[in-house]
């Protein structure tokens, strides 16, 4: 009986090697979200959100927001479209987010200059491993749009 779990064990360990095809462990690497965007008519809404640690210390800095592991930095532009190009667009925004466990958080946004154009940001607090579910609310011309997107962290 000892000799069939020493062989079980051994087949096992030759089998868990096989699946790394013989490479050495290596560190996880992030995989920054690619921002999205969705359109309304001559709006444009531009959104995202990623953990503060993916932004530079100057980054950071600039929009006033910590850099921990702990809080994802959530951003949404308003652009309209005029001409073929994008201009800055009044409105207002509103966002929550909802994990796995369905605690939900509405988010404080402020805008800020983002070179000529005025972004609304905001943090959220996150956990690793957790998904998230962002609900941003656009208020702009005289209409309310609503963009639903995920983000994993």
């Amino acid at each position: 009986m000892k000799c069939i779990a020493t062989l079980s064990a051994i087949a096992l360990l030759g089998l868990l090697s096989a699946c790394s095809g013989g490479e050495a462990p290596r560190t996880a690497e992030f995989v920054q979200a690619s921002p999205a965007e969705a359109d309304f008519g001559n709006l444009r809404v531009r959104y995202n959100a990623l953990p503060t640690l993916a932004l530079s210390a100057p980054v950071a800095q600039q929009y006033g927001v910590p850099r921990d592991a702990d809080t994802a930095l959530v951003l949404v532009a308003l652009r309209e479209i005029k001409g073929g190009e994008e201009v800055d667009a009044e409105g207002d925004v509103a966002v929550s987010a909802h994990d796995l466990s369905g605690t939900r958080q509405t988010l404080t946004l402020r805008k800020v200059d983002a070179g000529g154009y005025t972004d609304h940001i905001g943090t959220a607090r996150i956990s690793p491993r957790n998904s998230y579910r962002f609900e941003v609310v656009v208020t702009a011309g005289g209409r309310t749009e609503t963009v639903k997107f995920q983000r994993n962290f």
